[in-house]
């Protein structure tokens, strides 16, 4: 690449992908590759690097959301067009690191052995045109090919279903090998993280009964095919 790249010219952090490319091609023996780390301490914000390091130990991850989808299910677009929607609105290079950071922790799909990941997403979440309806199709599709994976269960809470305990806000617990936890709601214990064993049990329940109120993963699935066909 010439001077005017701004990757090369420093303008502009490498994606991790292209140190592993670079490495192949080079030969440099994993040394581009081994730069991954630190590229990512100045690539990726902080609190989505100490998040995406949780979810790199999990062996079990709960997620309810009542407002957008999480973000390890999103796709690229859908995400920057989310957001896209903050106020202030982000400068580029801070919304590029948003966007990288988030596709980051995508990694957790390709983890061996693999985590158990369940899903419990808000209808409403899924009829919202963010980014317009083509990305909106493009979405619902890659749902439709995560829920394919032997280890990712999704679910469906219909709109029509009000009275379950997911009204207070999202709901996500992980879970390590070590028997350890850590898990936040939006309405409780002040929304702050919590790994106290009567908090997670409490948060737990309430998932557990958001579970059963929701569509079957099969039932899901069928769902998500049906709004495809509407849009």
């Amino acid at each position: 690449m010439g001077p005017g790249y701004p990757t090369e010219s420093g303008q502009r952090i490498p994606r991790p992908e292209f140190l592993d490319k670079a490495d192949e091609v080079l030969s440099a023996d994993g040394l581009l590759a081994a730069m991954k780390q630190d590229v990512d301490k100045v690539r990726y914000p902080k609190k989505v690097r100490d998040l995406a390091a949780l979810e790199a130990k999990a062996v079990e991850l709960l997620s309810y959301g009542n407002h957008n989808l999480h973000g390890l299910v999103q796709t690229e677009e859908f995400m920057e067009a989310l957001l896209r929607t903050q106020r202030p609105l982000l400068p580029e290079d801070q919304l590029e690191r948003a966007v990288a950071g988030r596709m980051a922790r995508k990694r957790i799909f390709q983890r061996s052995p693999a985590p158990d990941l369940s899903f419990v997403l808000e209808e409403v979440t899924l009829r919202r045109p963010v980014g317009g309806k083509m990305v909106l199709n493009r979405q619902l599709q890659h749902l439709l090919e995560l829920a394919q994976l032997p280890t990712v269960v999704i679910q469906v809470m219909p709109m029509a279903c009000w009275d379950h305990p997911g009204t207070g806000g999202r709901i996500q617990v992980l879970k390590f090998g070590d028997g350890a936890a850590v898990g936040r709601m939006d309405d409780e214990f002040g929304g702050r993280p919590v790994s106290d064993p009567k908090q997670l049990r409490i948060l737990e329940l309430r998932y557990g009964i958001i579970r059963s109120q929701a569509l079957t993963a099969r039932e899901s699935l069928t769902f998500i095919e049906q709004l495809l066909g509407e849009t």
